[in-house]
């Protein structure tokens, strides 16, 4: 960093100014230190009142200190928007963060990013596709973003962890802290071998208007945004908007009309979202990297006849969708794609407990 790194920390930290408020300060005066030496009258008019006075009273100077001094921890940095490694394409949003605190493996930052993202209570079908996309994706050269929150979030890093183009983790809240605490040890795996990014302040806590703020980022530094499954409500629908605005691919996996965790995906696409039933779908709309896998290299089974042996495998006693899986060598999330398109031709039905039975 450079601009006088305290007085960019100083700038970025205070309360009230956030993103839209900091650039603004720098167009106006040029660069940070000369923001935070100009007086409350010069900046009211840019940041309201009482963000002008929390600056002149330098209330953030803990949490500047705070930030300087945990960056000197292992793998831990302060990522600003003037330094050269930071992405291009977050840079060009509508509102940059202008200081990220980093744990982990920043060069990951250079990589080709896809988002991925879903429902918190996501059914255990919907998690295995998005575990079994994250890595099939990040052995194509993808590095794969999302929230780190519980459900699809965390199936995606995990099937990235699994892969060699690893994940990033975008949080909403301070990056000492983790949430929910049941990610503790995804957490760790990340900061070891992916990379963890935070606008917050260290020791900020998960309040409800992070998580928009967090979205933004996700869906900046990303080529294009997967949801895997959503409610109506989503938040992840906020990150598909925003990825939508920003002109990056937005893409959708469907689900049974019957499951509320698959609405939010019908209505993008509804809306327009490409309908994803494989990683080809998701390569074909975000493009191929140059030396990954090529479709030949990978043993991609014939629909109608796996279909038609999935029916024989069934008989018609329920079954499950992972015991289908075993049977057949194939992935849940391919299996799960043929048990869709089964269940929209009136050949199956879905069962409580994860089970499927044949009806023809």
């Amino acid at each position: 960093m450079s601009d006088n790194t305290g007085d960019w920390l100083l700038l970025a930290l205070t309360p009230g100014i956030g993103p839209a408020g900091f650039l603004k300060l720098i167009a106006s005066f040029g660069s940070a230190s000369h923001a935070v030496a100009a007086s409350t009258s010069q900046t009211a008019p840019l940041i309201g009142q009482q963000a002008a006075m929390a600056l002149r009273e330098r209330v953030a100077l803990p949490d500047a200190a705070a930030a300087l001094a945990w960056a000197e921890g292992e793998q831990c940095s302060l990522l600003s928007l003037q330094d050269d490694d930071y992405p291009q394409a977050l840079a060009e949003t509508a509102s940059p963060p202008p200081l990220l605190f980093a744990r982990g493996r920043r060069e990951l930052l250079k990589q080709p990013m896809l988002a991925m993202v879903g429902s918190r209570s996501a059914t255990p079908p919907g998690k295995q596709i998005a575990s079994d996309f994250a890595q099939r994706l990040s052995e194509h050269g993808y590095t794969i973003v999302s929230g780190l929150a519980s459900g699809i979030d965390a199936a995606a890093h995990q099937g990235a962890l699994a892969a060699a183009g690893s994940t990033i983790a975008v949080i909403g809240t301070g990056i000492d802290r983790v949430y929910p605490a049941s990610n503790r040890t995804l957490a760790h795996q990340i900061g070891s071998t992916g990379l963890i990014l935070s606008e917050f302040p260290l020791g900020a806590g998960p309040l409800a208007g992070h998580f928009p703020r967090r979205n933004r980022i996700i869906a900046g530094l990303a080529r294009g945004c997967l949801v895997v499954e959503a409610n109506i409500n989503s938040g992840s629908l906020i990150t598909a908007r925003l990825a939508a605005e920003s002109g990056r691919e937005v893409m959708a996996v469907p689900g049974s009309i019957n499951n509320p965790q698959a609405r939010g995906c019908h209505r993008l696409l509804k809306d327009g979202a490409r309908l994803v039933e494989s990683v080809e779908d998701v390569l074909e709309e975000v493009g191929r990297l140059s030396g990954s896998a090529r479709p030949a290299d990978v043993c991609t089974p014939d629909p109608a006849a796996a279909e038609e042996q999935i029916l024989t495998l069934m008989a018609f006693d329920p079954v499950s969708s992972e015991w289908l899986a075993q049977q057949l060598g194939l992935t849940q999330g391919e299996v799960y794609a043929m048990l869709l398109e089964l269940e929209l031709a009136g050949k199956l039905t879905s069962l409580p407990g994860g089970q499927v039975q044949r009806l023809v």
